[in-house]
């Protein structure tokens, strides 16, 4: 136990002073508490507790929290362009930028809220659970809305800016068509009509991971990129390779296969929501 504190002690001394007394950030420990809260109920707890109620109706409150997300994540995407992508950042070896100056302090404000926004996200489940839509609690969901806040800290704490922020900006981005689709979804039956193009909605998520593993596959065939923390970059190539074989696994499935069709091409509306 000793020998871990000091390793832990060795480890967490390079972290970003910048992000002292910050919110969650003091270590990975309440952050992973609140991952494994969340797994254990969406998946245990929750559904047990559900099992004899009947499903709450939630449709004016996810309403609001669906359209609040779009606002949040155009917010974000707006200041991850102000804070680098639109004001200097190359596309190609982008590197942090540790200095207090007013850019790369917005750049570090920006991604901490990111990294909140991921705890906020985890709401998609809990109203799942709660309105016995157990079968959209899947593997593939909860994984993908655990492994982000965790990794996530990872890089605040460390590395809050340079081109590891890239799928933090294009998540933000797709998530305002993601979350406008799921607001108009929650207004009712009456909307429905415009939601044509869910189908599509997998399709911009394999482009962003395409996108995601292109541009961060880009290191390893570069000459000299100083990026301070290269196990980052593996980890995103990873993550972005994992999460593309992942998606095309589900648009196979549920579109190629005819598993999942959208419920609009069966019923003449959605469903879903």
């Amino acid at each position: 136990t000793s020998k871990a504190i000091l390793l832990y002690d060795e480890w967490i001394k390079d972290a970003d002073p910048r992000l002292e007394g910050w919110p969650l950030m003091s270590s990975p420990f309440p952050t992973t508490f609140i991952i494994g809260t969340y797994v254990y109920f969406v998946t245990s707890l929750g559904p047990k507790l559900m099992e004899n109620k009947k499903p709450f109706e939630l449709r004016q409150i996810m309403t609001f929290y669906n359209f609040s997300v779009v606002a949040l994540s155009l917010y974000m995407t707006y200041e991850f362009l102000m804070s680098g992508w639109a004001t200097g950042y190359s596309f190609r070896c982008d590197i942090v930028d540790y200095s207090r100056s007013p850019t790369a302090l917005r750049m570090v404000r920006t991604c901490w809220l990111y990294f909140f926004s991921k705890f906020i996200e985890l709401l998609d489940t809990i109203f799942f659970v709660l309105r016995k839509k157990n079968n959209q609690v899947t593997f593939l969901h909860v994984f993908h809305h655990s492994i982000m806040p965790w990794t996530w800290w990872f890089g605040v704490k460390f590395a809050a800016g340079g081109l590891g922020t890239f799928h933090a900006l294009l998540n933000c981005i797709v998530h305002v068509v993601m979350y406008t689709y799921y607001g108009i979804c929650s207004l009712g039956p009456a909307y429905h009509k415009y939601l044509w193009w869910k189908k599509y909605m997998t399709t911009i998520q394999l482009v962003q991971f395409i996108m995601i593993t292109v541009h961060i596959g880009q290191i390893y065939i570069m000459d000299d990129c100083p990026y301070q923390y290269p196990i980052f970059m593996f980890i995103i190539w990873l993550y972005g390779s994992m999460f593309l074989v992942l998606f095309l696994h589900f648009w196979y499935h549920a579109y190629t296969k005819g598993q999942r069709l959208p419920k609009m091409a069966r019923n003449g509306i959605s469903k879903d929501q």
